[in-house]
C-alpha cells in the first residue's frame, strides 16, 4: 500500500498535468512502500529466479547475509510510484526509455522505500508542437537514505491544449 509524502509542489494535480508543469531543477518525493520477505520471494520466483532471491538458505550464506530483492522487483516499485504520482495522467504519451540505470543498495526484508524525482530537462519537441519531451532523475530511496535503484527516464507528454503552438510554426 502506498501514501503520499504530503501535498506534491505541482501546481496541477496528477489528473491535470501537463508537459508545461514540469519545471527543470524542481524535486518531488512520494510513497511509502512497505517490502516483506514473502512480496521479494514471490516476485523473484515468477521473474527473477535467482537463489540469491528465492532461497533462505543460499541467500544467508551469500555476500549480503541474506535475501534481497531482484533490481526488476526495485523497478516496478519506482514506476508503480511514478504512476501513480508523478506520471501525468492526461498527458502522458509514452517513454523512449531510461538511461543510467544503476543498483546502488539491496532492496532487503523490511525496507520502506520512497520515491524521489528530480526534473533534469524539460523541452518542447521541435517537429510535434503538440509534446514535449520531460527528462527525470529517478530515485527509490530506503528508509536509511539508501538507494536500491536509480536511473534517467524520459517522458514524451502533452503540452497544455491551450498553449500549444499552431501548426507550422517553430
Amino acid at each position: 500500500m502506498t501514501r503520499s509524502l504530503g501535498p506534491t509542489d505541482f501546481a496541477a494535480p496528477v489528473d491535470d498535468r501537463w508537459f508545461d508543469d514540469y519545471a527543470p531543477g524542481a524535486r518531488y518525493s512520494y510513497g511509502y512502500i512497505d517490502v516483506d520477505e514473502e512480496e521479494i520471494v514471490r516476485f523473484a520466483e515468477e521473474f527473477d529466479p535467482q537463489p540469491i532471491h528465492v532461497d533462505r538458505g543460499f541467500a544467508d550464506a551469500g555476500p549480503f547475509g541474506g535475501i534481497i530483492g531482484s533490481g526488476w522487483h526495485s523497478a516496478g516499485l519506482a514506476m508503480r510510484l511514478l504512476a501513480e504520482h508523478y506520471l501525468s495522467r492526461v498527458a502522458s504519451l509514452a517513454s523512449p526509455g531510461v538511461d543510467e540505470l544503476r543498483w546502488r543498495v539491496p532492496l532487503r526484508p523490511g525496507d520502506r522505500v520512497h520515491l524521489r524525482a528530480t526534473v533534469v530537462e524539460a523541452r518542447p519537441s521541435r517537429s510535434k508542437p503538440d509534446r514535449g519531451l520531460v527528462v527525470t532523475d529517478v530515485e527509490l530511496v530506503n528508509q536509511d537514505g539508501g538507494v536500491p535503484i536509480s536511473f534517467r527516464a524520459m517522458n514524451l507528454l502533452a503540452i497544455r491544449p491551450d498553449r500549444r503552438a499552431p501548426s507550422g510554426s517553430a
